[in-house]
C-alpha cells in the first residue's frame, strides 16, 4: 500500500438503506396487472431490455423504472394497455418516492465510529431530488463531508470525487452492494473496494469480483468495515 487512507466513500441504496426490494415488489405488481398479456418470466426480459435500453436517456431511479414499465406493458400488449394499467404503473412510481427509509444493519453505528476520522463521503447515482429525500429521512447527511449524486460510476467519475473531496484515489476506499458501480471502478482508479453483498441485486448490476486483487475486500455487513480499515491501516 502506498500512502495512508484517508477518504471512504459509501454507496447509499442497498449498503445503507434498503432499496431493490421495493423495485421488486413493484415490479411482482407489474405482472399482476399484466398476467392476461405476457407470463412472468417473457415480461422481467421484456422490462429488463427496456431498462438497459432506455439508460442513456433516462438514468438510474424510480423514474426510469416507471416509463420503462409503461413502454413494456405498451409493447407487450400491441399498444393496448389499458389506462387503468398504466395508471396503476404511475401510483407504484409515486409509492416508491413515498417509502420510508429502512437502514441496513450496523450502517447508522459505522458511519458515526469513523466520522471525524476520515473524510466520509456519500457517493451514489440516481434521480436527484429521491436521493436528496432518502438521505434527509436516513439522518445520516450530517455525518458526511460532502455528497455526490452522480449519473454514473466510473473509474475517472471516482478519480475526480476522490482528488475534489480528499487526497486522491490512492488514499481513498469505496464500499458498497454492486461489484460493477462501487467496487470495480474504484480500483481501476486506483483504489480500494470494499464489497457488501446485498440480498437483492438488479441484474444491470452484477459483475465478476475481482478475486485476488490486493485492494479488493469482502464483509457480510457493515459492521466488518472497521476491521477492514484496521488491517489496512489507519495511516
Amino acid at each position: 500500500m502506498t500512502g495512508k487512507l484517508t477518504t471512504i466513500g459509501f454507496d447509499a441504496d442497498d449498503t445503507l438503506w434498503q432499496n431493490e426490494r421495493f423495485f421488486r415488489l413493484t415490479q411482482e405488481r407489474f405482472a399482476a396487472l399484466l398476467a392476461d398479456y405476457a407470463d412472468p418470466d417473457h415480461l422481467a426480459d421484456r422490462l429488463l431490455a427496456a431498462e438497459r435500453r432506455n439508460l442513456g436517456h433516462y438514468g438510474f431511479g424510480i423514474k426510469g423504472f416507471v416509463l420503462s414499465m409503461i413502454e413494456t406493458a405498451i409493447e407487450v400488449t400491441d399498444d393496448k394497455v389499458p389506462a387503468r394499467v398504466i395508471r396503476e404503473l404511475i401510483g407504484a412510481g409515486q409509492d416508491m418516492l413515498k417509502h420510508p427509509i429502512e437502514l441496513l444493519p450496523n450502517a447508522r453505528e459505522t458511519i458515526q465510529a469513523l466520522a471525524g476520522d476520515f473524510t466520509l463521503l456519500l457517493i451514489t447515482k440516481g434521480d436527484l431530488l429521491d436521493q436528496e429525500r432518502k438521505l434527509a429521512q436516513s439522518g445520516l447527511g450530517d455525518l458526511f463531508d460532502g455528497v455526490e449524486i452522480v449519473s454514473d460510476k466510473t473509474a475517472s467519475v471516482y478519480g475526480q470525487i476522490f482528488l475534489r473531496h480528499g487526497t486522491g484515489p490512492q488514499e481513498a476506499m469505496m464500499v458498497g452492494n454492486s461489484l460493477k458501480s462501487d467496487v470495480v471502478p474504484v480500483i481501476e482508479a486506483g483504489g480500494w473496494g470494499v464489497h457488501v453483498p446485498h440480498a437483492v441485486t438488479w441484474e444491470l448490476e452484477h459483475h465478476e469480483p475481482p478475486l485476488g486483487h490486493l485492494r479488493f475486500r469482502e464483509i457480510a455487513d457493515l459492521g466488518g468495515l472497521t476491521g477492514v480499515i484496521d488491517e489496512i491501516g489507519r495511516g
